[in-house]
């Protein structure tokens, strides 16, 4: 290299030093106008969150009753429309045969203790029925999805309380 190619690399650095001094100031004025955003907007959403909860921890009780009950008329609908199902009757037949038998033992045994005699009635034997089994298993699965959908709305809507600008 040269003197006078030293000479122009040398000027050349020293005027993109310059150019860098004088872009370096504004980009750390953005730098830090930025974290004092992000700071200014953690310290909204943590706010706007302590609110929503103290709301959530005040109101719990309210809205965990209204959710306890708000299957009510669903399981009312449920009930009318099992009643009118065929198959359902016909089982609700079966299993009442188990009652008019268990009310015979019943008095069976009563009658034999009555007039002295030695209780040779066995004790009325319950079977479940792997029926219901398999219902309140499908049941339990739907309403758990169904459960679990409402957890994603009550956290989102915590999310967009937090997040709504006021």
């Amino acid at each position: 290299m040269t003197t006078n190619e030293i000479e122009k690399a040398a000027e050349r650095l020293a005027k993109l030093r310059a150019q860098a001094e004088k872009l370096s100031a504004p980009l750390a004025d953005a730098q830090a106008q930025l974290e004092a955003a992000q700071e200014a907007e953690a310290a909204r959403r943590a706010e706007r969150g302590a609110v929503y909860d103290r709301e959530f921890a005040d109101t719990w009780q309210t809205r965990a009753e209204e959710a306890a009950h708000s299957g009510d008329d669903a399981q009312e609908r449920f009930i009318e429309a099992l009643s009118a199902e065929p198959w359902f009757a016909a089982y609700v037949e079966f299993r009442a045969a188990r009652y008019r038998r268990g009310h015979v033992l019943t008095e069976a045994q009563r009658a034999q203790r009555s007039i002295g005699e030695p209780n040779t009635v066995p004790e009325q034997r319950w079977y479940d029925a792997q029926i219901l089994d398999d219902i309140q298993r499908a049941v339990e699965e739907q309403a758990a999805e169904i459960g679990a959908q409402f957890a994603e709305e009550l956290a989102q809507a915590r999310e967009d309380h937090v997040s709504r600008k006021d």
